[in-house]
């Protein structure tokens, strides 16, 4: 799904709160890399009740938007068609507008994922852990179902989460078993683990990383490092940032909106790391 660049030239990023949000900076980055001059990209607060109003009653002068909490559910009934991807998960987090005045929603947060992965050598895993439930939970499960053969254990606080994460892995087709969040330092030991908590729920898990870790996917971009990933690190295991998927899944955003590929990665990586040495 794509727009055409000659024909479109704003885009914004909807959600609440939004004031901390890096995507105008990445894409404004990926705008002047690319020669865009005429494109803009701002960022609209709204919350689920204020959105249709916003979403109707934009103009074609608008490329798309990229769409995050609490919003990415909200969207889906605006839209004309999803793709598989975002179906799978019930969450859109990037609407395209056609020339024909169309509404189509994508996630690209799920490719996003996987190719912060693969950026960093990692193609497939035979099992994983997940740190934590709930919407990137769901999200880290479905890039999973692309590239892990085996099981997926997921460490939970809940038994009602659990539930969902099986549920979850069900409906992705992937083999997942739920363990309790008391032992997640055992998910420490899985070839991939993939921590989706908030700040500062996995400190505690630092002292637990084995001497030889494989590889930590911390979503999380700020602040940066978290203490689990400055430990993994620090021991020699690889660690991809929250920083890399907001990066990849803008990357993917951007090519849709414009219509132009490859989008810039590293001129959007460095203006990311910028702004977040800035704060």
């Amino acid at each position: 799904m794509q727009a055409r660049a000659v024909d479109a030239r704003r885009a914004a990023v909807l959600g609440k709160p939004i004031a901390h949000s890096l995507s105008p900076v990445l894409h404004r980055a990926a705008y002047e890399e690319l020669g865009l001059t005429g494109w803009s990209y701002d960022r609209f607060e709204l919350d689920e009740a204020a959105l249709p109003g916003f979403v109707g009653q934009l103009g074609p002068e608008w490329a798309g938007l990229s769409v995050t909490m609490p919003l990415k559910r909200a969207v889906i009934p605006l839209l004309d068609e999803i793709s598989d991807t975002a179906a799978s998960v019930e969450a859109v987090n990037t609407v395209v507008f056609t020339e024909g005045g169309r509404r189509l929603g994508d996630n690209t947060d799920i490719p996003g994922m996987v190719a912060a992965l693969r950026e960093r050598g990692i193609e497939q895993v035979d099992s994983a852990a997940i740190l934590g439930a709930g919407a990137t939970a769901s999200s880290a499960l479905a890039a999973l179902a692309r590239i892990c053969t085996g099981e997926v254990v997921a460490y939970v606080r809940s038994e009602a989460r659990a539930a969902e994460m099986r549920q979850w892995g069900e409906r992705l087709d992937i083999e997942v078993r739920t363990a309790d969040w008391a032992d997640a330092a055992e998910a420490l030991d899985a070839p991939l683990v993939i921590a989706t908590t908030p700040a500062g729920a996995t400190d505690a898990l630092a002292h637990a990383v084995p001497e030889r870790p494989a590889a930590l996917f911390d979503v999380l971009y700020d602040p940066w490092p978290t203490a689990l990933a400055a430990r993994w690190s620090m021991i020699g295991g690889a660690v991809v940032s929250g920083l890399d998927l907001l990066v990849h899944q803008a990357v993917l955003q951007v090519e849709q909106m414009t219509g132009l590929r490859p989008a810039p990665v590293e001129a959007m990586r460095k203006a990311g790391e910028h702004a977040l040495a800035a704060r």
